[in-house]
């Protein structure tokens, strides 16, 4: 198990990268996450491409790892979810996937007719490293199994069966969850480590918060303050500027008794959010709020909409955005920031009429000279919706796992990597 170019936080031990590991002529079980949004129905031929599949971010963000792993001469058995069957369900097949991962490695991919039992070991045994069409098998919904959320060790030891000893995790986006695939699997296998993605991922959330480049700005948004107060937390002891932006801003505005009017408001973040607010002052971190808004008379593109020139929101009003002198603001400090943390939209830009905040400090991260990183979810959507999604340090593609690893939550998918 090879720890060269590992990545270390707080005293952890460092997680075991490809870098040394010997896969030449070995069969590699491989966690991917090709958890990719479909739309429509599948092709009736599971060889041919899948035109719902509205974004292979996810795919692509793999090629690196199993085209790395395929020129050193191994053979991959593929596991991955998509969506949340319960049991198997056709409509959740992996078929679309392996379709598009054939096209993106120009080069045969096998689904397995399942994810395990007697088909699925005598498709893996017939895998010949250094061929060009008999070495990838992707096994079918891992999720179709109900013992893989239960991280149930007789699957984890039938996957493990599947390969020669090796496991390498790449599914940074599951690695938040510690199921059969992700940890289980680890235990069973003699040498292990992080794909290209997942050593990425880590190595650069965590270095955000180890050595960020000053002055570090955390743009922090979303719809409630109690799923991003761990985030918040963290950044009030690390970040010199907090800029909160989104529906979270308004039990913000609530604990400072400002009237919010018909705002999405959060009645249990009030709390966590006058805390926060104690706590910036006292820890020293510039945390701002938004200086004026654009309303509307409902969550509609077609609704009456008006801007207000500060945050005490009329009743029969709705906060949707910010306003343009709080965009403007938040655009220098980004400017201006060493490194750039976001998580989180400022209002509702999937309504255009409500997008320009979020327009406004997406090219504001893509200008920067910051280092930048853009902590997946609705923040990448926004990025790939305004055409900038290639113009930032790092986009990371697990929402969920990201927010926990800032949180300085352990992740059982990585630490299980980390050398003993």
């Amino acid at each position: 198990m090879s720890t060269d170019s590992a990545s270390t936080t707080g005293g952890r031990a460092p997680i075991a990268t490809l870098d040394g590991l010997a896969v030449a002529g070995k069969r590699v079980f491989v966690r991917v996450d090709f958890n990719v949004p479909l739309a429509g129905e599948p092709p009736a031929d599971s060889n041919a491409p899948h035109e719902a599949i509205t974004d292979d971010t996810r795919i692509r963000a793999a090629v690196p790892t199993l085209r790395r792993l395929l020129d050193e001469g191994a053979a991959l058995v593929l596991a991955a979810h998509l969506g949340r069957p319960k049991g198997v369900d056709p409509d959740l097949s992996l078929a679309p996937v392996a379709a598009r991962l054939m096209q993106l490695l120009e080069e045969s991919v096998t689904l397995a007719p399942a994810v395990v039992g007697d088909e699925v070991t005598a498709a893996a045994a017939a895998l010949e490293p250094g061929t060009k069409d008999r070495r990838i098998l992707m096994l079918e919904n891992v999720r179709y199994e109900a013992g893989e959320t239960k991280n149930d060790e007789t699957l984890a030891k039938a996957y493990a069966a599947l390969c020669d000893g090796i496991f390498v995790n790449d599914a940074f986006g599951a690695a938040h969850r510690a199921h059969a695939s992700t940890e289980g699997v680890a235990r069973q296998v003699e040498h292990k480590a992080a794909g290209l993605l997942l050593q990425g991922e880590v190595e650069t959330l965590e270095g955000i918060l180890a050595d960020p480049g000053r002055p570090l700005v955390a743009i922090v948004g979303g719809a409630k303050v109690t799923d991003k107060i761990g985030v918040i937390d963290a950044f009030l002891d690390r970040a010199d500027t907090i800029l909160i932006g989104g529906a979270m801003a308004f039990p913000f505005f609530k604990a400072q008794g400002h009237d919010i009017g018909s705002s999405l408001c959060e009645d249990e973040g009030v709390e966590p959010a006058a805390r926060a607010l104690r706590d910036a002052e006292l820890k020293g971190c510039r945390l701002l709020l938004p200086s004026d808004l654009s309303l509307g008379r409902e969550f509609s593109p077609d609704t009456e909409q008006r801007d207000l020139d500060g945050v005490d929101t009329p009743d029969g009003w709705m906060g949707l955005d910010i306003g343009p002198k709080t965009a403007q603001a938040y655009r220098e400090e980004i400017l201006s920031a060493g490194s750039v943390f976001w998580n989180g939209p400022m209002g509702a830009f999937e309504l255009e009429p409500f997008a320009a905040g979020t327009r406004t400090v997406a090219e504001a991260v893509a200008e920067t000279n910051a280092t930048t990183v853009v902590g997946g979810g609705d923040s990448a959507a926004a990025l790939q919706q305004f055409g900038l999604g290639d113009q930032v340090t790092h986009l990371s593609t697990g929402g969920g796992a990201s927010l926990e690893l800032i949180e300085g939550k352990t992740l059982p998918g990585v630490e299980v990597l980390r050398a003993p």
